[in-house]
């Protein structure tokens, strides 16, 4: 799939370099074809290394994808260069006026902190308001999904004993929903949190449905909506380095840091770690952006 990027944003060469098609706005200008706008909001701290995870997850059906970064002004974190957030970023107050086909609302690293002591917390309420009028469906993932749920159902997020870390196995519930269409009965995807929603709360609420789940890790995919929104407790987006990056920085800080499940052959941090999710995770995504993006988006946005 042709993705539109701004020509020199650093992402466009790692996934040229991967044979992804990336498409910069010279080319995109020649094509008469209406894309798909797509807005990602991007609150992990690592943000290059999440737009490469992202664009990368997104690059495999044959739609024209006009990418917008967006970045919060109320927060500016310090693991990101200020010009790359200058060139490439937009906020909401920038975009507020847009309509969007779809909006990826990332995870982010403050889970252990309540909803409203995070300094973009009244930031992310406008948006995530905002989405329900001016963005066709809403991917929300990891952090975002338990912000999602609160904001939008009131479902609170509650502390784990041990931190969720590593790669879990799934199962599909209802396969005739199409977001899972194409899933095995059984898959697998990352996890890399502290805290968790209550399965009960979530199946209690009518207005939202579970469509994959695991026993150890709990709710993975939710929906409400018929898609408009979308909740996804984990990172299907990660690529094979991410944990094992998570693990070692955080065990050179002298944290108590456990090694990520199912993740390195024979528990040996010194191995190659597998990589068993990545099918999984793009048919997600396509799924994702065919039938609940691109089918139902009206033409004029």
């Amino acid at each position: 799939m042709p993705i539109k990027v701004q020509s020199n944003l650093p992402a466009k060469k790692i996934l040229e370099d991967e044979n992804i098609f990336i498409m910069d706005e010279t080319r995109a200008l020649t094509q008469d074809i209406r894309p798909l706008r797509i807005a990602i909001l991007n609150l992990m701290p690592l943000k290059e290394d999440t737009e490469v995870q992202l664009l990368r997850s997104l690059s495999n059906t044959p739609l024209q994808i006009d990418i917008t970064f967006l970045t919060t002004s109320s927060y500016v974190g310090k693991n990101t260069a200020a010009s790359h957030l200058e060139k490439f970023y937009l906020s909401y107050e920038d975009v507020k006026n847009i309509k969007f086909d779809g909006l990826i609302i990332t995870g982010a690293p403050v889970e252990q902190m309540e909803f409203e002591e995070v300094d973009y917390w009244d930031e992310l309420v406008k948006i995530m308001e905002w989405s329900k009028k001016n963005v066709t469906s809403t991917l929300h993932i990891c952090w975002g999904a338990q912000a999602g749920l609160y904001y939008h159902f009131g479902i609170p997020k509650l502390p784990l004993d041990n931190k969720m870390f590593g790669v879990f196995k799934h199962k599909v519930l209802n396969r005739k929903v199409p977001l899972v269409r194409g899933f095995d009965d059984i898959f697998y995807a990352p996890h890399s949190r502290h805290t968790t929603v209550s399965r009960e709360a979530i199946v209690n609420n009518p207005n939202l449905t579970i469509l994959a789940e695991s026993d150890e890790a709990g709710v993975f995919i939710a929906m409400a909506d018929e898609g408009r929104q979308i909740f996804v407790t984990g990172h299907p987006e990660y690529d094979r380095v991410t944990l094992g990056k998570e693990y070692k920085r955080d065990k050179d800080k002298g944290l108590d840091i456990e090694l990520p499940k199912n993740y390195y052959p024979e528990d040996n941090d010194d191995e190659k770690p597998y990589l068993v999710w990545r099918a999984h995770a793009n048919a997600m995504y396509t799924n994702w952006l065919n039938y609940y993006v691109y089918q139902v988006t009206p033409y004029e946005l």
